[in-house]
C-alpha cells in the first residue's frame, strides 16, 4: 500500500512540474516591472522628484529615457534599496525594490514627455512607461516667504539637497580699473565672487588673447570671503583673480566671457543615518554648477605719433647710469650699469643705448630682472650691466643715457635722461697700450693702411719658370680635389644625418636625461623636493619622448608600454620604467622621509633609464 502511494506522488510531481515550468513561471518574470513617477503639473522654477523603481533586486544596466534640457535634472540617480519580511499565521513572504530618484528642475513652460527608462532583470530587459509633464505657472512659497527646499543654516549657506541655485544666488562680477586706455598701457581686470550658498571650489582659465600681452596677478589660494550688500542682500564675495593686461592692438577689443565650473555643498536631510554610515554617507552631498563670467570691452587708443628713438615705454621711468670705477688702464674691462625703474611695460621696454667713443670695445649686456606684478602694472628696475674695454689712455666723457616713452598721465612723450659720465685712462701694459702720444688714433689708422718695405735679401725668378703646368701645380689640383671630393662625402652624410631630427632626438635622449638628472641630484642636496620631482619627471617623459619619437600630447602610460614592447624592450625592463614614473608620481605627495623618498626615486629613476638604454643598445633598435 505505501509503495503504491509513493507511485502516486512520483506521477503526479512528474506530471505538475512541467505544468508549473510553463504555465507559472513565465508568469512571475512578467510581474517583474519599473514603474516610473513624478508629478503631472509643476510650476516654472519648481523642483520635483523623478523616481523609477523596480519591484526586485536582481537588476542591473539601468538607464533613464532622455530628459528634456527644460527640466534640467539637479540631483541624481540617486540609488536605494527596500526589503520587507512579513509573517502572518506562520506563513512569511518578503518583498525587494530598487529606486532610481532624480531632481529635477522645470525651466521653461510647456509640456514635456519623457520616454521609457529601461533596466536588466534576469538578463531581459524591461521598459517603464512614458512620463508626461506640464509646465506653467509660478512656483508657491512657504510660509517664511522663500521658495520651498530652501533652508539655510547659521551662516547662511548650506541648502537642503535639491535646491535649486538661481543667477541671483551665485555669480561674478567682472570689472577693470580702465575701459579706455593707450596701445600699451596696462589694465586691471578683477573677477569678483559674489554667493548665497555654500561654494567651495571653483575652476576658471583665462584664454589665450593675441591682442593682449596678459599677466596673472599672485593671489592666496586660502580664498577669505567678506561681507557685502548687493541689490539689499548680504552677500559673501572675495576677489577670486586678477589678471593685468597689456593692449597690442588698437580699437575696441574685448575679453570674452569665462564660463567657470564650482562646487556647491547642500544638505540631504532626509537621509537614514543607518544607510548613510553603512553606505558612507555624510548627509552632504556636492553640486556642479556652471557660472559664466561676462566679457567687457575696452577702447584702446593710438599712440600720438611716435617721435625718433621711442623706447615703446608706456607708463612713467626714470634712467640712470653708473660705472663701477671713475679710474683704470688701457685694456681693463669697466662695468658699465645702465638700470631703467618705474610702473607700466617694464619687460617689453627697448634696451637703452649709449654712444662710446671709437677705440672702446662694447660686449653684450646682462640683463636682471628686478620687476614684480602689481595691480599698476610691472614696478621695479631693468639693469643692464655691459663690459666696456678702453684701449687707450686719456680722458674721456661718456653721453648721457637717454629714454624716451610715452607718460600716460601727461599723455605726452617724455625724454629722461642720466648723468654724463667721466673715465680717466691710464697707460696699460697690455699689447694694445701705446706710449703717450697726442695723435696715438691717428697713427694706429696709417699704421693699419700702409704697410713697410720688406727689408732684406730678395730671390730672382727666371723668365721660363712658371708655377702653372709644372709638377707641383699637378699634385696641388691632385690634392685639392680629393680634398673637396673627402669633404663633400663627409658633409653630405652629416646633412643627411642632420635632417632626420628624430634620429638626432634618440641619439642625445640619454645625454639630455643624464643631465637632467644631474640637475635633480643637486636639487636634492639642496633638499628641494618640489623642484627635484618636477624635473625628474621631466628627465623620465623627456627620455622617452625623444628616444621613442612621441609627441608630447600622446605620451602616456599605455603608449609608451606598446612603443618599448615594438622595439625590443622586456616586460620586466618596460614594468621598472613604469614604476618608476608611478613612484615619482607618488612620492611627490608621501608623508614622511623626504630626503630618503628623493633618493629612492632617483636611484630607481637612473635605473629604469640605463635598463631601457642597455637593452635597446643589444637589439640594435636605438
Amino acid at each position: 500500500m505505501e509503495r503504491y502511494k509513493d507511485l502516486k506522488v512520483q506521477r503526479w510531481v512528474k506530471w505538475f512540474l512541467p505544468f508549473y515550468l510553463f504555465t507559472f513561471l513565465p508568469f512571475s518574470l512578467l510581474s517583474q516591472t519599473l514603474t516610473g513617477s513624478a508629478p503631472s503639473h509643476v510650476a516654472v522654477g519648481e523642483q520635483f522628484r523623478l523616481a523609477y523603481t523596480v519591484n526586485t533586486q536582481n537588476a542591473s544596466d539601468f538607464r533613464a529615457g532622455n530628459i528634456p534640457d527644460e527640466l534640467e535634472v539637479l540631483i541624481g540617480p540617486n540609488r536605494s534599496m527596500q526589503s520587507s519580511y512579513q509573517m502572518i499565521n506562520g506563513h512569511t513572504s518578503s518583498s525587494s525594490s530598487i529606486t532610481y530618484t532624480y531632481i529635477v528642475c522645470a525651466t521653461k513652460n510647456g509640456s514635456f514627455t519623457i520616454p521609457p527608462a529601461h533596466i536588466v532583470v534576469g538578463g531581459k530587459s524591461i521598459a517603464s512607461n512614458t512620463l508626461n509633464i506640464k509646465v506653467s505657472g509660478s512656483p508657491q512659497a512657504s510660509a517664511g516667504g522663500s521658495p520651498r527646499h530652501q533652508r539655510q543654516d547659521e551662516q547662511g549657506e548650506i541648502r537642503d539637497a535639491g535646491s535649486q541655485i538661481s543667477g541671483s544666488d551665485l555669480f561674478i562680477k567682472v570689472s577693470a580699473n580702465k575701459k579706455r586706455v593707450y596701445e600699451q598701457e596696462p589694465i586691471l581686470l578683477t573677477y569678483k565672487v559674489y554667493t548665497l550658498v555654500g561654494l567651495t571650489s571653483l575652476r576658471g582659465d583665462m584664454p589665450d588673447l593675441k591682442s593682449f600681452y596678459t599677466q596673472e596677478v599672485s593671489l592666496p589660494t586660502q580664498k577669505s570671503f567678506s561681507i557685502e550688500t548687493f541689490n539689499g542682500r548680504p552677500y559673501k564675495t572675495t576677489t577670486w583673480s586678477q589678471y593685468v593686461m597689456f593692449p597690442q592692438m588698437t580699437g575696441k577689443l574685448q575679453i570674452p566671457s569665462i564660463t567657470f565650473e564650482g562646487i556647491v555643498v547642500q544638505q540631504n536631510r532626509n537621509i537614514d543615518p543607518f544607510e548613510a554610515f553603512f553606505n558612507g554617507g555624510s548627509g552632504y552631498i556636492e553640486v556642479k554648477k556652471k557660472i559664466i563670467a561676462p566679457g567687457i570691452d575696452i577702447q584702446v587708443d593710438p599712440l600720438p605719433e611716435r617721435p625718433v628713438g621711442f623706447s615703446g615705454g608706456v607708463g612713467h621711468f626714470t634712467v640712470s647710469a653708473a660705472l663701477n670705477k671713475t679710474e683704470t688702464k688701457a685694456n681693463d674691462p669697466v662695468s658699465l650699469r645702465i638700470t631703467v625703474s618705474g610702473v607700466g611695460n617694464l619687460k617689453l621696454i627697448k634696451q637703452p643705448q649709449i654712444e662710446l667713443p671709437k677705440d672702446f670695445d662694447k660686449y653684450e649686456p646682462k640683463v636682471t630682472d628686478k620687476t614684480k606684478l602689481t595691480s599698476n602694472g610691472i614696478e621695479g628696475s631693468m639693469i643692464y650691466d655691459i663690459l666696456i674695454v678702453p684701449r687707450h689712455q686719456g680722458h674721456y666723457e661718456l653721453p648721457p643715457v637717454s629714454l624716451t616713452y610715452f607718460d600716460t598721465t601727461a599723455k605726452a612723450y617724455k625724454t629722461v635722461s642720466s648723468e654724463p659720465l667721466s673715465l680717466d685712462v691710464a697707460k696699460g701694459a697690455g699689447p694694445g697700450a701705446m706710449s703717450d702720444y697726442s695723435g696715438q688714433q691717428d697713427l694706429q689708422e696709417l699704421s693699419r693702411d700702409i704697410r713697410h718695405i720688406k727689408l732684406g735679401d730678395a730671390r730672382q725668378q727666371g723668365m721660363n719658370e712658371f708655377f702653372f703646368g709644372s709638377v707641383a701645380y699637378w699634385v696641388t689640383l691632385a690634392i685639392m680635389a680629393i680634398v673637396f671630393i673627402s669633404l663633400f662625402v663627409i658633409f653630405r652624410q652629416r646633412a643627411i644625418e642632420n635632417a632626420n631630427v628624430s634620429k638626432r632626438r634618440a641619439g642625445k635622449a640619454n645625454k639630455v636625461a643624464t643631465k637632467r638628472l644631474k640637475k635633480a641630484s643637486k636639487l636634492m642636496a639642496d633638499n628641494k623636493p618640489g623642484e627635484f620631482y618636477d624635473e625628474v619627471l621631466r628627465a623620465l617623459w623627456g627620455y622617452v619622448g625623444d628616444k621613442l619619437n612621441i609627441p608630447v600630447e600622446q605620451l602616456s602610460h599605455d603608449n609608451i608600454s606598446q612603443r618599448l614592447n615594438a622595439r625590443g624592450v622586456g616586460a620586466d625592463t618596460i614594468a621598472q620604467f613604469m614604476g618608476a614614473l608611478d613612484e615619482c608620481e607618488f612620492e611627490r605627495y608621501a608623508p614622511g622621509d623626504p630626503m630618503g623618498n628623493m633618493s629612492k626615486v632617483y636611484e630607481k629613476a637612473m635605473t629604469a633609464i640605463e635598463q631601457i638604454e642597455g637593452t635597446m643598445k643589444k637589439s640594435g633598435k636605438r
